[in-house]
């Protein structure tokens, strides 16, 4: 089959356990692969070699602009834009040649696609992990990547147009256990922290007290999280106790550092 006139936008650091997995599930999809790496030192560069990517140097500048960085040193029309850790499916790849094939390309700034997380040895199809749904491929002159909430960890990609949706999964494989998750929570909890000083938000003790509640309620119960068995269960608990967790911290960033007054 004939290549699409689409680049492959993918930002890396130290990405050798991921990188040729992504990679192998589009390299005959598209005209072009850029890599934008931020100073890897394991095999991240040999193996972007390996699918004859075009992999460039440069320093860290945070998550949004590093991409836009890197969507800007694309040169064909359209651009599809991973993260290393994600895979596209054999639907989804279909799914992307027929948007090209049958014309309808021409009608829109961008197409989305439901994005399907791997965890504690399953897939998650229920819940608030699943469709997760991700405007991904873009027209390069339409589409850039925006800041959500603090804007260092979080960022979603904007097409100035009507955006298509795409059948087939994207296939993320993002938490490697529940260690790794939960090392990933501190970092999202830091961030979550600094965009509620950021806007001068205060706590709020209902907040604290419901939301937890109604984020289990929506992932277990209206969303269906129980169809995933004990992975479902856990990511509606964990969801609940984190929300929790960032509001206790908004309290706790309150303090003053000192006791005031005297000790009993």
């Amino acid at each position: 089959m004939s290549r699409l006139p689409l680049s492959i936008s993918i930002i890396s650091f130290n990405e050798e356990a991921n990188l040729r997995r992504c990679l192998a599930a589009v390299g005959e999809l598209a005209a072009e692969i850029v890599i934008v790496d931020s100073g890897s030192t394991d095999g991240t560069g040999r193996i972007a070699a390996e699918f004859g990517a075009r992999f460039v140097h440069h320093d860290w500048p945070g998550f949004t602009a590093q991409k836009n960085h890197c969507l800007s040193l694309c040169a064909q029309p359209w651009v599809l834009n991973l993260d290393c850790d994600e895979v596209v499916s054999t639907e989804l790849a279909a799914s992307i040649r027929q948007f090209f094939e049958s014309g309808d390309a021409e009608r829109f700034a961008g197409a989305q696609m439901a994005r399907r997380t791997w965890f504690l040895g399953r897939w998650i199809r229920h819940g608030d992990w699943y469709p997760d749904r991700k405007t991904r491929l873009v027209r390069r002159d339409k589409g850039r990547w925006e800041a959500e909430g603090g804007g260092q960890v979080h960022e979603r990609l904007v097409a100035d147009g009507a955006v298509a949706v795409l059948d087939g999964d994207l296939l993320h494989y993002s938490f490697q256990s529940i260690r790794h998750y939960l090392v990933k929570h501190v970092e999202y909890s830091g961030v979550f922290l600094q965009a509620q000083q950021g806007r001068g938000a205060r706590f709020s003790l209902l907040h604290t007290l419901f939301r937890p509640v109604w984020r289990f309620f929506r992932a277990y119960v209206l969303r269906r999280g129980f169809l995933d068995g004990f992975p479902g269960l856990w990511i509606a608990v964990a969801t609940a106790f984190f929300t929790f967790d960032r509001y206790a911290r908004v309290f706790e960033a309150g303090l003053d550092p000192e006791p005031r007054g005297k000790a009993a």
